[in-house]
């Protein structure tokens, strides 16, 4: 490097945060980058326009850097970048195609061949007939665009389909592949961001994901990628991890970020305090939780009274405490005795006060750490737990009792289950618990011998005073500062591990309950148990429209004459399945209408019913939501529609609920509510992305829920449908207000437009204009508009029906004309015969290498492009069950096999509905690796909300209504 030339020396210092990351994954805008690069140069100039007379041709050179058109900056700046990039890229790039292509795309960054193909004019759209949203890269569409300049200087001879000028917002990345790929520290990150410990490393030993796939995951998400999107089409740069892993690495990223941005912000407080010193300054960046910060700022906070090291360093004996450290032989402590001096009066206090600044060194010191925390790994760590001693007097005698586990508790902390952990903390905040870590003495002496004979010996001889007074120091900051160190670490980590675990079962069960199969073409009637103020019905159309309301007393002595009533509406709405609410009276309820339609009462029609979970229904009916959706129904009667609606569109009804009202999951309240309502939230658009939403006649609720959508562009979508009427194709939505370049990438993916009802609409409107609809441009009022821009056509695209996103549409339409399909064909049997030929004929990874893209994009092309018209992901998910009959709680005998549909799964097992009116519990460790099918194993071994399962009955306790229940397989 010290044979460049000064500017290119100079220009690969100043960089940003961003730079973190794989030169290969850095991205912009060309604007930005000659906003950069005017910016760093401006200053230099003025400062040095003297130096430089003697050589005229460099100012020149700069100055037109600075004033001359955009295409002689690509030049200059692609000659520094490359000085710059080529050491930090020692590992070549690997893409689809195998490490060859990765060789060619290092290779063509060459000053010469971009300076060449700078002035090239853009490539134009190879006839497609439509709009290629992203601006993508052929080489790998599925992973993000690039601009089309920086594409079209580095492979010009390549096949790209470009029809959009750069997009400023879109910032995308390029793909390993599989490669590992080194993670470098930016030159600029040294002020705000660096630390003494690399962030890919550690996040990547904290999940237990490969460094390169944590590198492409922080880039993902700094440039504002949702997590559906992620997972879905840029699944080659996170080698194929599930949303799940993707949300637990988001969780860890975030706890990193938040300590180095406490770390820095403390650094420059102390700087403004004058308290940093250069020990103090490294052990702040050597911090990797918020327990170690606290650890070390804690004795530096303002009001703080200082440590006993700070009052000792305040003596002058810091130097004394080095020499013994460094040289003891010159030091001499009676010298540092002044009678009239409070703490140096004696020799003791001399001691004393060098004890406790070799205590505070040795307790912030890095390595000292390391291997205190490795040797705990090694021994046997416990958690105890007892029952508290002022608890007798403040708490009642049935709370105590919950806690009767955990009255004379102990667990080693590798093998502590994680809703242990919660409710020890919950009777610890209720006062009702003492909790301590325990660490065996053979941890201790272990310890103390290695730092006085190893890491803390003196570098010459010391006399066996100086040596006792060592080994003081080491036993005293182990007892007084490491060891409460180390008992705040496992706590807050055995804490923070169990909320995790907690949130994630909850989103689990969450998505199992949102992906329930829905119940279509049914009309359903929806009852709300209750007593005194009776059963609400609702009765609702298959296409969820409300068709009668009502209220009948069925238990109350008046059973009999509203059966007559029931039956009558039944027949009228020809409505042959009941939806009854798990709420207060369900399970007299449910022995009505099993009674009813065991006797044939409602013949001719053949009726069922089943039972649905009710949780947040009475919420719901009483928010804004409810009140704009169903103005002039009672709150009351609402819920029983929620309830109908909840089996007709488990989906489409729930999102209109709050997460956490739902009623899956367990320890709700004990878990940190903002890490719990981010990980639901996400579920629900994961959930909702996933599916897909028609955008012509979903609501607002539902939109609002797509990956890169918020209330506010949901809102605008919906009013420029109501003003303009329905989209005719997914390039229509950057005419949306608010809905920009990066928007429309997050979402255009999930977005469906059903083509039938685009062709009936326009042509009932008379709007079909050469088979299109007039489009709305995006353009400003002001603006004059051309001739042609005046007659824009929107043209339908078969493509928007599918999962296909748009950056990939020139592929689909390469993969078309090789397996001689049309768009017309998509979801048809034809479409089917023809891709199947060609796959049995070239395999995936022949098609992967004829359209030079990557494995999984073509697996996405495949299936949108054979997916059934309609098709829907939930079909294969579970369906509710349907009964005519009930089962009671005494019919149940030891040995009884039943099926079964899952309630709730929680930490320490799953409830089990067995039809008898109180769910059964499998306990976890009765389901093992072997009882689960292939399809349900996942990377947490649990069930979830909605699956069948085969059990049987191990014990019953009629008096506490308990009945325990073994796996026996899932079905």
């Amino acid at each position: 490097m010290s044979a460049l030339p000064r500017r290119a020396r100079t220009i690969a210092k100043p960089a940003t945060p961003e730079d973190e990351l794989p030169s290969f994954l850095k991205s912009s805008s060309e604007e930005e980058e000659e906003e950069t690069y005017e910016e760093e140069w401006e200053p230099r100039k003025k400062a040095t326009s003297k130096a430089r007379v003697p050589k005229p041709k460099e100012p020149r050179a700069r100055k037109a850097a600075v004033t001359q058109k955009k295409t002689t900056v690509p030049r200059k700046r692609t000659k520094k970048v490359v000085v710059k990039e080529e050491p930090q890229s020692p590992l070549p790039v690997a893409v689809s195609g195998g490490n060859k292509e990765g060789v060619q795309l290092k290779e063509e960054t060459k000053p010469r061949s971009r300076a060449k193909n700078a002035a090239v004019p853009p490539m134009k759209n190879l006839g497609l007939g439509h709009s290629i949203c992203g601006l993508d890269n052929v080489e790998e569409p599925s992973t993000s665009a690039l601009s089309k300049q920086e594409v079209k200087m580095e492979e010009p001879e390549e096949d790209y389909a470009f029809d959009e000028p750069p997009l400023k917002k879109i910032k995308s990345s390029m793909h390993p592949q599989g490669k590992p790929v080194k993670y470098e520290v930016c030159a600029k990150a040294d002020e705000d961001q660096k630390m003494n410990w690399n962030i890919v490393q550690v996040l990547s030993q904290r999940t237990g994901i490969e460094e390169w796939v944590c590198a492409n995951i922080i880039r993902l998400f700094q440039d504002d990628n949702t997590i559906p999107f992620i997972a879905r089409y840029r699944k080659e740069l996170i080698n194929n991890l599930e949303a799940d892993a993707l949300r637990e690495v988001q969780q860890t990223l975030e706890e990193l970020q938040a300590v180095i941005k406490k770390v820095h912000s403390t650094i420059q407080k102390l700087k403004k305090e004058a308290k940093l010193s250069e020990n103090l300054l490294t052990a702040l960046l050597n911090c990797k939780t918020l327990e170690e910060l606290d650890h070390v700022y804690g004795p530096y906070k303002t009001g703080s009274k200082g440590t006993k090291a700070q009052r000792a360093r305040q003596l002058g004996l810091e130097h004394a405490a080095n020499l013994l450290l460094g040289n003891p032989r010159e030091l001499n402590l009676l010298s540092y005795v002044k009678s009239n001096v409070g703490g140096l009066s004696n020799i003791e206090e001399v001691k004393s006060g060098v004890q406790h600044i070799l205590a505070d060194m040795v307790a912030k010191d890095k390595d000292t750490l390391d291997f205190i925390r490795a040797l705990c790994q090694k021994r046997y760590v416990c958690i105890q737990s007892s029952l508290s001693k002022a608890t007798s007097k403040n708490a009642n005698e049935k709370d105590i009792n919950k806690f009767h586990l955990y009255q004379n508790f102990s667990c080693n902390i590798k093998n502590i289950q994680h809703h242990q952990i919660l409710a020890i903390n919950r009777g610890e905040n209720l006062k009702i618990l003492t909790v301590k870590i325990n660490i065996p003495d053979g941890v201790k002496n272990e310890f103390c011998r290695w730092c006085v004979n190893e890491r803390w010996r003196p570098k010459a001889y010391a006399n066996p005073e100086l040596m006792e007074l060592l080994r003081y120091s080491v036993e005293d900051s182990y007892k007084r500062l490491i060891y409460p160190l180390l008992c705040r670490e496992f706590r807050s980590k055995l804490t923070s591990d169990a909320e995790k675990e907690s949130v994630m079962m909850f989103g689990r069960n969450l998505r199992q309950l949102l992906l329930m199969s829905p119940v279509r073409g049914r009309t359903l009637m929806g009852v709300d148990p209750g007593y005194s103020h009776g059963c609400k019905l609702a009765i609702i159309s298959p296409t969820s429209q409300i068709l009668h309301t009502d209220v009948v007393y069925l238990h109350s002595g008046k059973g009999f004459r509203e059966a007559e009533k029931i039956r009558r509406l039944l027949l009228d709405h020809s409505c042959g399945t009941i939806v009854i609410g798990n709420g207060t009276a369900c399970r007299e309820t449910e022995a009505y209408f099993a009674d009813l339609i065991m006797k044939k009462f409602f013949a001719p029609l053949d009726v069922t019913y089943c039972i649905t979970n009710e949780a947040g229904a009475s919420i719901y009916s009483v928010s804004p939501e409810a009140c704009k959706e169903m103005p002039d129904l009672d709150p009351n009667l609402r819920s029983a529609v929620s309830i109908a609606r909840r089996v007709q569109d488990p989906l489409a009804e729930l999102v209109k609920i709050e997460p956490k009202h739902i009623g899956v999951g367990m320890y709700q309240h004990d878990v940190s509510q903002t890490l719990l309502k981010a990980t639901l939230d996400s579920v629900v658009e994961e959930c909702v992305s996933f599916v897909g939403v028609d955008i012509n006649i979903c609501s607002e609720i539902l939109l609002r829920h797509i990956a890169g959508l918020n209330a506010t562009r949901a809102k605008n979508i919906i009013e420029w449908r109501e003003k303009n009427g329905p989209f005719v194709n997914r390039e229509q939505l950057k005419d949306v207000k608010g809905l920009g370049p990066k928007t429309f990438q997050q979402c255009a993916g999930f977005i469906r437009i059903n083509q039938e009802y685009i062709k009936t609409f326009c042509s009932q409107q008379g709007e079909l204009v050469a088979g299109g609809h007039k489009a709305v441009t995006s353009k400003k009022p002001g603006k004059k508009k051309s001739k042609v821009e005046a007659n824009i056509v929107q043209q339908p695209n078969p493509l928007d029906q599918t999962c296909i996103h748009p950056e990939s549409y020139h592929i689909t339409q390469r993969f078309l004309v090789l397996i001689g399909g049309s768009a017309n064909e998509i979801g048809k049997l034809e479409m089917q015969q023809k891709v199947n030929a060609v796959i049995e004929r070239e395999g995936i990874e022949g098609l992967v290498k004829s359209l030079n893209t990557a494995g999984h994009t073509v697996q996405i092309i495949i299936d949108g492009l054979t997916q059934p018209e309609g098709f829907d992901i939930r079909k294969d998910f579970e369906k509710p069950d349907f009964k005519r009959s009930i089962v009671c709680l005494e019919d149940l005998s030891v040995g009884t096999v039943l099926t079964g549909r899952v309630e709730n799964a929680t930490l320490f097992g799953v409830f089990v509905d067995i039809g008898v009116g109180r769910a059964g519990l499998i306990p976890i460790r009765s389901i093992t690796e072997d009882k689960l099918s292939k399809v349900k194993k996942r990377r947490s071994l649990s069930l979830g909300p909605g699956e069948k399962v085969e059990v049987k009955v191990r014990e019953i306790d009629i008096p506490r209504s308990r009945i325990t229940l073994d796996l026996i397989r899932v079905l």
